[in-house]
């Protein structure tokens, strides 16, 4: 098989390895799409070139080739997601528990199970209810996600949050009532001089992965309200503004590292794109070969007024 591994910074390669073997409960898939995710942006940008190469990619879609002993519920040529690891490569072996066939009729790169599935996950703890007025904080690939499935909850009223005009845009294309650059936000929707109670937002999703992000959201939350913290704050620590605790606010952590609560959201994230009603056609902006890791990720760190999310696709 081929895949790609990191070697040094903002350095990859295409190397030849053996074919993987599934084990008892798992299957071998030919990899069709493999997102790139801003959590391996901190490996790519600072691998050692001194230690083993470090092999990404875990949002993927393949189709099986083969299957353990254990894992004959999956027949090869069957469509899958799931969980896994490794996936910048032309085959990669999937846990058959941790695996969900593919809507049918979505194409594969708009069907990347793992992604959504944190966000619905992280939107479950919320408690979020019809009516609720919600706000979302950057709208880059995970706000955008997560505008879309705050809105199927039909809030009362739906903001989004972010400094970039073509982000704002998109935002309201997929079902944001308002949006706002974070310095031009109303004076009511601040929690803390806000005077009218139903200005306030019950709910803010903070999907930054920013100290600044966090701040922002932090500030409009209302009393009693809740602030869900998706955004991939990479490293080091955030200060906690006390001010949420003056408000009682409930802080929700949006990770979750269980992978049976995962793989429940999946299947509620996968039917919901069966249905159209989550959609990742306007969210996949931009595709690349196995031999363009390194372009799909410098793509990501650049951030451009055109780029939400890239694939690569095998």
């Amino acid at each position: 098989m081929k895949i790609s591994q990191l070697v040094g910074p903002r350095t990859s390669e295409v190397v030849t390895a053996d074919d993987p073997v599934p084990g008892d409960d798992q299957v071998l898939v030919e990899v069709v799409a493999s997102g790139v995710c801003t959590s391996d942006v901190g490996p790519w940008l600072g691998h050692d070139p001194a230690k083993p190469p470090l092999r990404l990619g875990h949002e993927m879609v393949g189709r099986v080739v083969a299957t353990g002993r254990d894992a004959g519920r999956w027949l090869p040529g069957d469509l899958v997601t799931g969980l896994g690891g490794e996936g910048f490569a032309t085959l990669a072996v999937l846990d058959a528990n941790a695996i969900l066939p593919v809507p049918a009729g979505v194409e594969p790169a708009h069907a990347i199970g793992e992604p959504v599935a944190d966000l619905e996950e992280a939107l479950s703890r919320t408690g979020i209810r019809a009516g609720d007025r919600v706000a979302v904080v950057g709208l880059g690939f995970m706000g955008l996600g997560l505008v879309q499935l705050a809105k199927r909850h039909a809030p009362g009223l739906l903001v989004g949050v972010d400094p970039d005009p073509a982000r704002r845009g998109r935002a309201l294309a997929l079902g944001a009532d308002l949006v706002f650059a974070p310095d031009e936000l109303p004076e009511e929707y601040r929690a803390e001089t806000s005077r009218t109670t139903d200005a306030r937002l019950a709910i803010v999703l903070e999907a930054t992965g920013t100290t600044g992000g966090l701040k922002t959201a932090g500030s409009l939350v209302r009393p009693f309200g809740t602030l869900c913290v998706v955004g991939y704050h990479h490293t080091g620590d955030a200060m906690m503004d006390m001010d949420l605790w003056y408000k009682a606010v409930t802080v929700v952590n949006g990770f979750c590292p269980d992978r049976t609560r995962l793989m429940v959201a999946m299947r509620e994230a996968l039917g919901l794109v069966a249905d159209r009603r989550f959609s990742y056609a306007p969210l996949i902006t931009h595709r690349f070969g196995l031999d363009q890791v390194d372009e799909a990720f410098g793509a990501m760190t650049a951030g451009g007024p055109d780029f939400v999310k890239g694939v690569l696709l095998l």
